[in-house]
């Protein structure tokens, strides 16, 4: 009992009670898993019956496709989850005009974000993990291994993470919770499309300067690579097949036995671990900043003035 309450405080308890007693989760998770699994019956259809001519053999390497469209379905669900759940955790309060009532108990600043933060996470993180028997029909034709389930999962839990902190932080920094959600909608496309389209970009440029000026050079690898490191979905790909950092690295003077500088998914997580402590810290320092500002003013206000007359 002691354990329950040292992990579990009354902010989380109560978080914990509001979304996941409430029939509409359940019925969230049950059409979530129905229509993932739809997806996956339809791609084994489509490739079994009409694909492969009538043959009743399903080749394994579609089953490897199977788990990527299934773990990018994954991916673009969080993208659009995750600041829906974590963009009004503090603003709403603000708005209920109970935060005020939040401060002044005994939890301090960084149990009460990280309360919200982990609360609003953990239903999508129950979605998530509802839907492991899906993927096991994966599993039932080969081609891809326990391992690389396990590291897309953990995956998806940091990129969770990510746009978890950022959704808290842009809730702490704005009064309004639609304000709140919409930017965090937009830093999110930032980090899922623009860090990708910024890679295509600079990628045909630096081909089109290769193809105009072929000049021999002794550089291995471009710095194009970094940028599609920033992006989810091509650290996922690298998570796939490890030798996707390379060829995304690669230029004119390399050869296949060139080694990537970094694996994307390790920079991914590296960059944006720093992204999710400094959202932390901000969304911690400016959770009680009002009210501080308001006691700050009251106390000098009622100070009484010097005398003129010593």
């Amino acid at each position: 009992m002691n354990w329950s309450r040292r992990m579990i405080n009354p902010v989380m308890d109560k978080e914990f009670r509001l979304r996941m007693r409430s029939p509409r989760s359940m019925l969230s998770v049950l059409f979530y898993v129905l229509a993932l699994g739809a997806i996956a019956m339809g791609f084994i259809y489509i490739f079994l019956y009409l694909g492969q001519n009538n043959s009743q053999r399903f080749d394994p390497t579609r089953s490897q496709l199977m788990f990527y469209v299934l773990s990018f379905a994954q991916l673009v669900l969080i993208a659009f989850m995750a600041p829906a759940l974590t963009a009004g955790v503090i603003s709403s309060e603000r708005e209920k005009q109970t935060l005020s009532m939040l401060l002044t108990t005994q939890q301090s600043s960084a149990t009460i974000v990280l309360s919200k933060l982990v609360s609003s996470l953990s239903f999508m993180t129950l979605i998530i993990v509802s839907t492991l028997p899906i993927y096991s029909i994966v599993f039932l034709y080969g081609g891809i291994s326990p391992k690389q389930l396990v590291s897309v999962f953990l995956f998806y839990l940091f990129v969770m993470l990510l746009l978890g902190s950022l959704g808290v932080m842009f809730s702490t920094l704005f009064k309004k919770t639609i304000v709140a959600i919409i930017v965090t909608y937009g830093t999110g496309l930032v980090i899922f499309l623009v860090t990708g389209l910024l890679y295509l970009f600079f990628l045909g440029i630096e081909q089109r300067n290769m193809f105009m000026n072929p000049v021999p050079t002794t550089q291995t690898h471009s710095w194009i690579g970094y940028m599609l490191g920033l992006n989810p979905a091509g650290a996922m790909v690298s998570i796939f097949e490890p030798s996707f950092s390379k060829e995304v690295f690669l230029v004119q003077g390399g050869t296949l036995n060139s080694k990537a500088p970094i694996s994307l998914w390790l920079e991914f997580v590296l960059v944006y671990s720093v992204v999710i402590v400094v959202s932390l810290w901000v969304a911690i320092r400016r959770i009680r900043s009002v009210r501080r500002g308001k006691l700050f003013g009251r106390k000098k206000a009622s100070s009484p003035m010097p005398d003129a007359s010593v």
